[in-house]
């Protein structure tokens, strides 16, 4: 151990001394189970820090888990070469995290091939792991089986940041309906909200992403469901509802009107936030936690800028409504070849158990307090060294089992005020979530053709609200979906869904 971690751990231990004695308790287990030296296992695990990491927070880990853990970081960029390899050579570690979902829905087929631990019955023998959310564990099951711990995400970010300067010097009030949207996005565009006595501001600032731009968070205020959902008892995809319609209805009039950007579907994310922070449009549509930069890039050009957040907005039905991810990132899982026996597999459980533990959480996710961050009203508020943080710091934060939802972590410290505001309607957005029904259901087709099936609803979207298209021409594009396998999708999800009933 370095000299840095002797010194570490004893501010550490002081800081242990308010810790509950389940800690101890789980210590002592652990103790008991794997004698009295280290446990040593291999784990794989994803860089997303540009600089090596420094050890101190691992070797401080392993001194208060009597472990020895072999971190094998690999670069994101080229970890799925690297995971892929170490299947076909044999040579996977005792646990391997996955770089997102994308790289678990890969894995899945070997997931049914038996190649890794299903986990689930050993969950409720774990203090902190019997804590994990079932729907997010039921997300990231393959044939209703658990196989993997996850790392959270919010389910939902979305919602509305608006100019509040503007809106104050129109006497408008934050937007509650589908109706009070368009109203503010005409009047941003028709009324000088900047009152500078030019015509040189639009509403809506918008991305080509019909998914994390405006589109798919306006549909889920008019109701329209979350990738796939019910009619007459049948799923069918979100496009084959009217709420789909009648949002590429809404947005075809506000790209008319001239509300929206005319260039949207080609336009960059890092533009879109350009004619939003530079004052030429008040309304983006997206990650409500994307106000903090926003805000901080938009003051710089004009120091009197207000913005604000606004998460319900209720549609022609009167229902609040916001789509959500599966709530996961990072999935871990525990290949057969590699951990032999139910035991070695307990142990390595037991580990990521105590990393659950608040005081464990917090050091994944903040550092050490006096070093990394400071408590500020009883939140983690980081120091202003990001090169140190980087290096020290969010190279561990990958590790993290749980999150803010299901841990008793610190939150984390904000003074923007509207991002504090922004952070707590993405909490509320937790009381009228769309979930995606087919999250965790699997396609053969879909897995094999979505992404290029997808493509033609995509573009003929594009083209119903650039007005190149009217409905019997959507409808033409959908029927093309349903005969180049769209049919086949439908009915086994619609298979898979009975069956995990």
């Amino acid at each position: 151990m370095n000299k840095r971690v002797l010194a570490i751990v004893a501010a550490f231990s002081l800081a242990l001394t308010s810790v509950s004695s389940g800690c101890g308790r789980e210590e002592a287990a652990l103790q008991k189970e794997g004698g009295k030296a280290p446990f040593t296992f291999r784990m794989m695990v994803n860089q997303q820090s540009p600089v090596t990491p420094d050890p101190w927070i691992e070797e401080l880990l392993e001194e208060r888990t009597n472990t020895d853990i072999r971190i094998q970081w690999v670069p994101d960029g080229s970890y799925n070469e690297k995971l892929f390899t170490a299947m076909t050579t044999d040579t996977l570690p005792e646990a391997v995290f996955m770089k997102n979902q994308a790289t678990y829905e890969l894995l899945k087929d070997a997931i049914r091939g038996g190649q890794f631990w299903e986990i689930g019955p050993y969950l409720d023998e774990y203090e902190h792991l019997r804590n994990l959310n079932p729907e997010v564990l039921q997300n990231t099951s393959v044939d209703g089986k658990i196989y993997g711990l996850y790392q959270e995400r919010p389910l939902s970010r979305q919602g509305i940041i608006y100019r509040k300067d503007w809106a104050d010097n129109l006497g408008l009030s934050a937007p509650t309906t589908t109706d009070d949207l368009y109203q503010m996005l005409k009047q941003f565009t028709i009324n000088d909200p900047d009152q500078n006595g030019v015509h040189d501001t639009f509403g809506l600032s918008d991305r080509n992403d019909l998914v994390y731009g405006a589109f798919k968070t306006v549909s889920s205020y008019f109701g329209t469901p979350n990738n796939w959902g019910e009619i007459d008892g049948r799923l069918l995809p979100e496009f084959m509802h009217p709420s789909y319609i009648d949002t590429m209805e809404f947005f075809r009039k506000l790209h008319r009107e001239g509300f929206i950007n005319q260039d949207f579907p080609v336009t960059s994310k890092k533009e879109q936030m350009k004619r939003f922070v530079s004052g030429k449009a008040g309304v983006y549509i997206g990650a409500m936690g994307d106000v903090a930069f926003l805000y901080d890039d938009a003051v710089k050009t004009n120091p009197d800028v207000e913005l604000d957040v606004q998460n319900r907005i209720k549609g022609p039905t009167g229902d609040l409504g916001i789509w959500a991810i599966p709530g996961y990132g990072t999935v871990i899982l525990f290949p057969k070849s590699s951990v032999t026996t139910e035991a070695e597999l307990k142990k390595i459980l037991a580990f990521f158990d105590q990393l659950m533990a608040p005081e464990h959480a917090n050091l994944l996710q903040y550092g050490m307090e006096g070093i990394h961050f400071h408590r500020v009203e009883g939140k983690a508020n980081p120091v202003e060294d990001r090169a140190l943080l980087n290096r020290e710091v969010r190279p561990y934060t990958g590790m993290l089992v749980g999150g803010p939802e299901t841990t008793d972590m610190l939150e984390a410290h904000y003074t923007l005020d509207v991002k504090v505001k922004a952070e707590e309607w993405i909490k509320d957005n937790h009381n009228f979530i769309i979930h995606d029904p087919t999250a965790p259901l699997d396609s053969d087709t879909d897995a094999e053709h979505g992404v290029r099936l997808r493509e033609i609803i995509t573009d003929a979207t594009y083209q119903y609200i650039l007005g190149e298209i009217d409905q019997v021409g959507f409808d033409k594009a959908v029927e093309r979906w349903k005969k180049e396998g769209g049919n086949k999708i439908i009915a086994e999800y619609n298979e898979a869904y009975q069956q995990s009933k």
